[in-house]
């Protein structure tokens, strides 16, 4: 353990004997934190990386120069397939200690292999879509893009528990079940998981008892043997033939009359009783089939007007999707401001003395996006601008004053805002962006930088000639 204030190596004693501060406390501090990364380790050692990942954020609370546990927290947010965060953690601990660090191996891993750093990106947009489908009520759009971020990214553990929500959603017990399985592979603390987990397994332990649970129907012993009987019973009751009792009659004529009376009657009845009332269920049963045919004729014409608002309402989702995803993936877009951060990143690793290369990546994140944008991103890009603004803004500079000689007002104006962007401190670009504003006739840009000299160099001769040219413009 070295000490905070002259880094010599301390003892046992509670004062470091190189510059007598007290140190007891920091001792004790940095103890504990030592104790929280190797809690957040062994979590780790287990696939407890959720455990571990907040066991290891409360070590760097701690001691935010634990480069062991910025590693550790990179490689966790590595197997959750967290691949920015890692990278996040990596770079920071390679600027805590640039040599014989083992966070060199693992952003050379990255870097090393563009086509699978150009997947993990993939996977992160499709992710982000998915979530957009999401807050849009397309739910089964969202499934399917889920499942091609799974394809490209198989240990995206937000991933597996959005899609298992949304299987959840749709009552899919089994296949939620299958992805918070998945998820608990790789993370077997993650609360979330757990509790759908918990949730899905009571809904199918519930499907399992109601599947098993007696119906109510009675089993009657013998119930084969007393239908057999019955249908035996029915058979012969209509195998037996009862003849009627023939009576002879001996006279003819009566007979002949009977059936032609008869036969008369039957005609009769026919033609009164039965034809009336065909014809009447005859076109009761064609008006019956119009009365059919114009129901189904409106409720086609009701379906086509439905799937016409459908169609209009697609098309204004569509257009909104578009926009949404031009604010993302946009040359303004968050997507496109990550991936200039780090080629800024890879570019300073590789070559840290080419600064107009960094510079080039820099200037191409909006100012607007950056104040958006979320703190770890923030956290790479203050620290990006500690490294390199100072000598960009000085080459921005010389750039600047060259323009500004040769009376190319334009680009100095350019050069020079820039010159001063990168490096607050440097005075003498914001002077000299005043005075190029005013060479090229822009009195309000002029005045407003001379005055923002005064107000941030005051007593300087910069500051005094501010104000003679800001007086000698109002009275222009």
């Amino acid at each position: 353990m070295i000490c905070y204030n002259c880094g010599a190596t301390l003892t046992h004693n509670d004062f470091c004997t190189n510059c007598g501060a007290d140190v007891a406390r920091y001792k004790k501090i940095v103890s504990t934190a030592n104790l929280l990364y190797n809690m957040g380790l062994d979590k780790a050692r287990v696939r407890d990386l959720s455990g571990a990942t907040e066991t290891l954020r409360q070590c760097l609370k701690l001691d935010k120069s634990n480069v062991d546990a910025r590693n550790l927290l990179g490689l966790v947010y590595f197997e959750i397939g967290e691949y920015v965060l890692a990278l996040n953690e990596w770079v920071i601990s390679k600027n805590l200690r640039p040599t014989k660090n083992i966070a060199d191996d693992y952003i050379s891993l990255l870097q090393d292999n563009p086509a699978k750093l150009d997947t993990y990106s993939q996977a992160v947009k499709k992710y982000n879509q998915a979530l957009s489908y999401c807050y849009q009520g397309s739910l089964d759009l969202a499934v399917i893009q889920l499942k091609k971020v799974l394809s490209l990214n198989p240990k995206y553990v937000q991933a597996h528990q959005l899609l298992a929500l949304l299987y959840i959603n749709d009552e899919q017990w089994q296949d939620a079940k299958k992805e918070l399985n998945r998820c608990q592979k790789i993370d077997v603390g993650n609360t979330i998981t757990l509790r759908y987990l918990n949730e899905t397994r009571n809904i199918l332990d519930m499907d399992e008892e109601d599947a098993s649970y007696p119906t109510g129907g009675l089993e009657i012993k013998g119930r084969k043997g007393v239908l057999d009987s019955a249908k035996k019973n029915r058979e012969v009751i209509s195998d037996t033939s009862y003849a009627p009792i023939a009576r002879k009659e001996n006279k003819t004529i009566t007979t002949v009359v009977n059936v032609a009376i008869g036969i008369l009657i039957g005609i009769a009845v026919a033609y009164l009783l039965i034809l009336p009332a065909r014809i009447t269920a005859a076109r009761e049963g064609v008006d019956e089939s119009l009365k059919a045919a114009g129901e189904q004729l409106d409720a086609k014409t009701a379906q086509i007007n439905s799937l016409e608002q459908e169609l209009n309402s697609s098309k204004n989702q569509n257009e909104k999707l578009k926009e949404e995803l031009e604010i993302y993936t946009g040359e303004s877009g968050k997507l496109s401001a990550v991936d200039s951060l780090l080629g800024a990143v890879n570019s300073y690793l590789e070559n840290p003395d080419d600064m107009k290369a960094v510079a080039d990546y820099l200037d191409q994140i909006d100012q607007d996006t950056l104040a958006g944008a979320g703190e770890s991103f923030g956290t790479v890009y203050k620290l990006m601008m500690s490294k390199v603004g100072v000598d960009v803004g000085s080459t921005y500079y010389d750039s600047g004053m060259k323009a500004y000689q040769s009376e190319m007002y334009e680009d100095a104006i350019k050069d020079l805002t820039k010159a001063y962007t990168y490096d607050n401190s440097n005075g003498d670009a914001l002077y000299n962006l005043g005075n190029a504003y005013r060479k090229s006739g822009d009195i309000v840009n002029a005045i407003e930088t001379y005055n923002k000299v005064i107000e941030e160099f005051p007593d300087t001769e910069m500051a005094t000639r501010s104000q003679q040219y800001v007086n000698e413009l109002n009275v222009d």
